[in-house]
């Protein structure tokens, strides 16, 4: 049975953020929240959490994982990223979007688009999520908490823990979210491309 974090939306306990670090380090998948519904998560290096968080939502090599990252200090790390691709992120961070990039060789290979070598990168304005992610100290591996068949993000912590109590190790309760899951921007080539439309406003991308 997983465990259960109250933590507080707006003031983040920092003893109980340290716990939820310490157990994504031992191996953890967790769900937590962010600026667009709830999150799975785990450590960026650990294949047997990434494979339990594909199980969960039944995904496959096509899928863009996403790198959750807390400001874009460390963006060039994990991405190959032009000026004009720079601008456009750094215009709309922090904020419900997700671009997908070309990944650099930092990346795990599993980690990435099969065909095309993408990731996706964000930076949630969530303060519970930038706190996992400054205690942390490296990018959290993450998707949006999508169950099989819906096409929304879960956003009661309750429900969550009914389904899926049994499947992951911490869910954080970090209050009633919003559904909308984040808006996917594809800055891999020269025009951005809006791939999904989500809680960000896509127009500074059309």
């Amino acid at each position: 049975m997983s465990q259960f974090f109250y933590i507080h939306p707006d003031n983040p306990q920092p003893r109980q953020i340290k716990q939820a670090v310490e157990l994504i380090k031992k191996g953890s998948v967790i769900v937590y929240p962010t600026d667009s519904g709830y999150a799975l998560g785990c450590l960026l290096e650990d294949k047997n959490a990434m494979e339990r968080i594909c199980r969960i939502r039944q995904l496959d090599g096509n899928h863009n994982f996403t790198l959750v990252c807390r400001d874009l200090s460390e963006l060039s790390t994990y991405s190959h990223v032009d000026n004009t691709a720079f601008r456009l992120i750094k215009n709309n961070t922090p904020g419900n979007y997700t671009f997908i990039l070309k990944a650099t060789k930092e990346v795990p290979r599993r980690l990435m688009n099969d065909k095309r070598k993408t990731i996706g990168l964000r930076v949630p304005s969530n303060p519970i999520a930038l706190a996992l992610l400054e205690e942390l100290n490296e990018p959290l591996m993450s998707t949006s908490l999508m169950l099989p068949g819906n096409e929304f993000t879960e956003s009661d912590p309750e429900d969550i823990k009914e389904q899926l109590g049994k499947l992951v190790d911490l869910i954080i309760h970090g209050g009633t979210l919003g559904q909308q899951p984040t808006t996917v921007i594809d800055l891999t080539d020269d025009t951005p491309v809006v791939v999904r439309e989500g809680a960000g406003d896509p127009h500074p991308f059309m």
